[in-house]
């Protein structure tokens, strides 16, 4: 249910932060409508069979740019499991923001344990995470299904877990309140640092940074029973923050940069929910609904399967998830901003026409080679592999825009930004599925999609909401422009 006092808030966000396996599924758990016989849509419950490819008989169309003299050459991986504790929801808070079970087919989620509809910077920021190295950023798509009678449906299978429902209402009305509730608000440091830091100055940079996010947290808690704002909160978190800001000015200093004045970005305010803090990078956006669907006001089912809509089966799970994030073949990348959201592929493709939808089908062993947009057929020993590719070219100012598509772009052919655009690390989310032959050459796994789409894998499609701290973030770009290979 809602809080009410902020006693009561810090005390509840303490479980939330400490909370194992079993909070895990209780925020992620969504459970959803079944098809019934009266429902139009239920027979197309999977793909058209000529949606199926044998993937040996398309040829390469993989072609990436070369990496030029000042390319960023290094990766970036985190670790945030295959959603072992269940997370699943019919939501979409960046392209449905409110809207609950808007999205009519089931999103598989990694990262941030309370991404929902109503989802926000403050909710999102206070969640816990599966990722190993404290990374709270929300990663999400769509789930794959086989058929329920298949007997290999078991195999990777998820199914619900009771008490699910009630605890993502939860987490909803978590999320819904502290939308109406003011948020400390600073200016993004570790974007504004130079791409090529020397590796001498990273320690002090990356040790000052984690200083500006413990004490954003600090004043984040102190916010909630502060009497006088200013005094309290925005006043000491500004004070503590030029101090910070003025060893990094100095380290990047010593090493020969030109840099600015970092000190600019020490004043910090308080958003409220009709201002825009201290910022003014966009994040209104946050709330623009660009989908179109309302919401679905579904009463609590009893399925096991999270079936909704024209979507059936078992879900499968990934067998392996890697998220690797990238760098330019042609420059150095600048950390992407705290927040930023960031889409990849057209979810109502059908609708929308083609600009927008990604080839992200392939087949282990094929993936340097071959991406399709359709299902594919894959060899003996090979496994079905969806790998999407998101935007990495930023505007250099906005966190999210009207289309949410906008402020960050994909690169051009040859790996260049577009005039006008910066890089930053380019995120791959590759997913591995375990799916046997004989299914596949039945026509027997679907994505989850709406029902307009009728299960098309055209309309496949990934979104990511940047919730590091600064401090990891700069670890991510400094391994990349460094060329190292990194794991976290």
């Amino acid at each position: 249910m809602a809080r009410t006092t902020g006693r009561h808030r810090i005390s509840r966000r303490t479980k939330i932060a400490t909370g194992a396996l079993g909070l895990a599924i209780a925020v992620g758990g969504l459970v959803v409508v079944t098809t019934t016989g009266n429902d139009p849509d239920a027979s197309a419950a999977l793909a058209d069979k000529s949606q199926f490819v044998d993937i040996t008989k398309v040829k390469q169309n993989v072609n990436p740019p070369r990496n030029q003299g000042n390319a960023s050459r290094g990766t970036f991986t985190v670790n945030c499991g295959r959603n072992e504790n269940g997370h699943f929801n019919a939501d979409n808070f960046i392209a449905q923001p409110g809207i609950k079970m808007g999205a009519e087919h089931l999103h598989d989620y990694v990262g941030n344990l309370t991404a929902n509809a109503d989802s926000n910077n403050k909710s999102l920021a206070k969640s816990g995470t599966t990722c190993k190295n404290g990374d709270k950023s929300a990663y999400f798509w769509p789930v794959v299904r086989i058929p329920s009678n298949e007997k290999a449906a078991q195999k990777n299978g998820t199914k619900d877990s009771d008490g699910n429902w009630q605890r993502y209402q939860e987490a909803q009305q978590d999320a819904a309140v502290e939308k109406k509730e003011p948020r400390v608000d600073c200016k993004d440091v570790a974007s504004e640092l130079p791409p090529d830091v020397p590796e001498s100055a990273a320690p002090v940079i990356e040790q000052e940074l984690k200083k500006l996010d413990e004490q954003k947290e600090a004043a984040e808690k102190k916010l909630e029973t502060a009497k006088n704002v200013d005094q309290e909160v925005t006043g000491p978190l500004t004070e503590q923050r030029k101090q910070a800001l003025d060893k990094i000015s100095q380290a990047v200093q010593q090493q020969g940069k030109q840099g600015k004045d970092f000190g600019q970005l020490a004043p910090c305010g308080i958003k409220q929910p009709n201002n825009d803090g201290v910022t003014d990078n966009g994040d209104q956006n946050n709330e623009v609904n660009t989908e179109g669907t309302k919401e679905h006001n579904h009463s609590k089912p009893g399925d096991k399967n999270l079936e909704i809509g024209i979507n059936n089966g078992t879900i499968q799970r990934p067998v392996k998830v890697d998220l690797t994030f990238r760098g330019s073949p042609n420059s150095k990348v600048k950390a992407m901003p705290r927040f930023m959201r960031i889409l990849t592929g057209d979810a109502k493709v059908s609708t929308n026409g083609p600009k927008n939808a990604r080839k992200v089908w392939t087949c282990t062993g094929f993936e340097n080679k071959v991406l399709m947009d359709k299902y594919p057929i894959c060899p003996e020993g090979s496994q079905v592999m969806r790998i999407h590719d998101f935007p990495s070219c930023w505007d250099g100012k906005n966190v999210d825009s009207a289309n949410h598509r906008d402020h960050i772009i994909h690169r051009e052919a040859n790996g260049t930004c577009k005039r006008g655009f910066v890089p930053v690390p380019e995120l791959r989310i590759s997913l591995t599925y375990d799916i046997p032959r004989d299914v596949q050459l039945r026509g027997g796994y679907s994505l989850d999609s709406f029902a307009q789409e009728k299960n098309n894998p055209a309309s496949d499609h990934n979104d990511f909401a940047n919730v590091m701290s600064e401090c990891i973030m700069f670890r991510l770009v400094n391994c990349i422009n460094n060329g190292k290979t990194c794991r976290e």
